[in-house]
Order: C-alpha cells, then structure tokens, then sequence
C-alpha cells in the first residue's frame, strides 16, 4: 500500500539550535527561556534537560530543582528563524515541501517511487543525512510516513528523538490502539474531556465509533466523517481555513512589572501587530487587551471597531482600554486583533481624516521597511522601541521581510 505524506517534525527545535550554535551547550542539560526571570517558565528543553522533568512550560525554579546545574539560555528567535529557512532548503532539496505547519514542523506529499514504503523509507533517511550536512548534527528530527497526513504526523511522534516511523492502512486501526487520546493533533485537554464525557477513554473506543457519533461528539458532521476516514487511513483534502487574529503578548522582565512600563510595552506589541496586520493584507474589526497580574488575577477589555489598519487609531484606543486596568503587578500581557477581514472585502471609511492616517502608516511601513526598523515611529514609543523583541510561537514562522519582526 503507498505512503502519501512525509512529516518531518524538528526535536527540541529552540534547544537543539541552541547546541549547534553554541558548541559549549553540547550533552549539556539546557532550556530555552523567553526572558531571564525567576518567575518565567521554559519554552523548550534539550533531551538532557527532559531526561530528569524538564519540559516545556516547567517554571524555572522547578526546573531548577528537577535538573541542578541546568544552563538557562535567553532565546534568540532570529537566529531560530534563520535556521527554519535552512532546514527548509534542505527538506526541500529532496522532495518538495507541501507545507510549512510551523517553526519546526513541515509536510512533503509523496508521489511515484516515493510512495512505496521502501521509497519513503529511503526518502527519509536522505532527508536526515542533508539536514545532518547543511544544518549539523544536532538538530535532529523524527520524521513520520504515513496514508494521510495526521497519521503521518502521529507516526512522527511514536519515536522520539531522531525517530523514523511508517503507519500503514494494513495496520489501521489497531496500529493506534496503544495510543491516547492527546497524541492526535486536534485533540486538546478541552477535546480529550469532552471524548471522555461521552464515555471515550482509550482510542480503540474512538476508532470503533461511527461517523455519525463522531459528528455528535465533535458537533460537526464534516469533521465526524473526516475523523471516521482519517483514522482508517483515507486521504480527504482539510478543510479551508482563514486566519482569525493577529496577536502580540510578553512575559515582563522584573524590572517592567508595574502598570506604567507594561502599558508602554503593551503600545508597542500594538505597534507590531498594526504593522503585520498591514503586511497581511487585513482589517481588524475589534481589539482586546489583556493581563496576568502576578497573583494569577486576570483582567481582560474588548473594543470593537469601525474596520481599522493604522497605527494611530490602535494605539489610542489600547491607551483608553489599559487606563481602566486595576492597579496591580503585571507579569504577561497582550493584545489580539480580531474580527479580521482581507482587504479586498474591506470598505475603505467614508473620512477623509481615517483615510489620511491609514496611508500614513503604510507609509511608514514603506520608510521602515527601506531604511530599517525605527526609522519612523511614534513619539510615545521612544522608550520602548526594543523592549518588545520577536517572540516565535512555535506555530508561527514570523516574516523576516517585515522591518520590525
């Protein structure tokens, strides 16, 4: 039977960059951080570091006790992001890159003598052998064959680190008996309890379910017959998607935890989402702001917009929402713009005023993108020009081409 999807999913992508970029981490236990706090968590580990506890979203003093001696490393998301497109070229030397799912997760469809599992097979040690030659040796990745691709995907996950996995339909459905729920992408704690309120506790349970009660369960009848197929091996197109906000959000550095430094960052996160909306070609539709105050209080304020692009409107509204904050200690904040429409579906406003600051920032965004980043920008962002540097989701490959990334 063929294998249609090749999934490579970079190990340890942040700390294994961390140790082939800097020879002294090497068999050292390491944990990427997003700021060098005691109060911040890790947002990745080297498998020394994981061999005693460490994972991702441990808090550093726990990491610290779990693992002593373990070498804290402030992440460099440029450089994450430059190795990204090198790891890319080199998949992509072998078989073309179907697409990109996120910093350190790509998919290749397979077509011809590929699709034999002894292609495939071959395929993806070659893919190895040129990542371990035009990356280095210790960035690795467990790569994942599989009829579709979230079986490819499962597959990838089976063996880990340097792992190379086939699922094949003759196996399916018992190859995933000995799986659970969470190791299916799209099964979440919130998805995992509601299976299991509807009485779905191992995944042999799942795959015995109709079509139909996988729709009641996941109240959609596309996605019950897409999970019924998936799971027997079948190769149905995904569903459309559309991109729903853009967003920015920080874990303050001690010395920013109070209202005042945090509402300067928090303008300046609204700056960079203003200027990706723009690069994305969107209109927001609403704004929120939010914040987690140490002490884990919570606070949150929604606006919504006329359609909205520039900088300034933005900036004044986040202004009028952060002054209703109650008095605290922020520790995160964030702002997410939402209710997006694509700019050939948006009706440009009927003010002249509106219309003359939404060229205004496109505007700076062209002087910006020429002369570098900061060229332009607004006076209240003075202080904190560089006090809010590119942050990677790891299911999100921030564009280098935009001048303040």
């Amino acid at each position: 039977m063929s294998v249609n999807y090749l999934y490579v999913d970079m190990n340890s992508y942040f700390a294994s960059a961390e140790q082939q970029l800097r020879p002294k981490l090497r068999g050292q236990p390491v944990a990427v951080v997003p700021v060098r706090a005691e109060t911040t968590c890790c947002i990745a580990a080297s498998y020394e570091a994981k061999q005693r506890g460490v994972k991702t979203g441990t808090a550093v003093h726990e990491a610290r006790r779990l693992c002593p001696g373990i070498l804290l490393v402030e992440a460099r998301p440029h450089e994450y992001i430059r190795m990204h497109h090198r790891i890319l070229r080199a998949v992509d030397s072998c078989v073309p890159v179907q697409a990109v799912l996120s910093i350190d997760e790509m998919v290749c469809r397979l077509a011809g003598a590929d699709q034999s599992v002894k292609g495939a097979v071959r395929l993806a040690e070659q893919i190895k052998a040129v990542l371990r030659r035009e990356v280095g040796p210790y960035v690795r990745c467990s790569i994942g064959l599989g009829p579709n691709r979230m079986l490819a995907k499962v597959a990838a996950d089976m063996q880990k680190p340097d792992g190379l996995t086939v699922i094949r339909v003759a196996e399916l459905p018992e190859r995933l008996h000995a799986l659970a729920l969470r190791d299916f992408p799209g099964v979440g704690p919130r998805m995992e309890q509601r299976l299991l309120g509807w009485g779905v506790t191992t995944v042999k349970r799942l795959c015995e379910l109709s079509a139909a009660e996988l729709a009641r369960i996941w109240e959609s009848k596309l996605l019950g017959q897409i999970w019924w197929h998936r799971l027997r091996g079948d190769d149905l197109p995904d569903p459309p998607t559309h991109r729903r906000t853009v967003s920015h959000s920080r874990v303050l550095p001690p010395e920013w935890r109070d209202d005042h430094h945090a509402g300067e960052i928090l303008l300046r996160l609204t700056e960079k989402a203003a200027a990706r909306l723009r690069h994305l070609g969107c209109w927001t539709g609403s704004i929120s702001v939010w914040s987690h105050d140490l002490g884990a209080r919570a606070w949150q304020e929604h606006r919504r917009l006329s359609l909205c692009q520039d900088t300034s409107t933005l900036l004044s509204v986040v202004g009028q929402l952060w002054r209703r904050k109650p008095a605290g200690r922020p520790l995160k904040i964030g702002v997410v713009l939402s209710d997006l429409v694509e700019s050939g579906n948006a009706t440009p406003s009927l003010w002249e005023t509106e219309r003359k600051l939404t060229a205004l920032s496109h505007a700076m965004d062209h002087v910006n993108q020429q002369y570098g980043a900061h060229s332009l920008y607004f006076a209240a962002l003075h202080d904190v020009l560089h006090e809010a540097p590119t942050r990677i989701a790891f299911t999100n490959v921030p564009d280098l081409d935009l001048a303040d990334a």
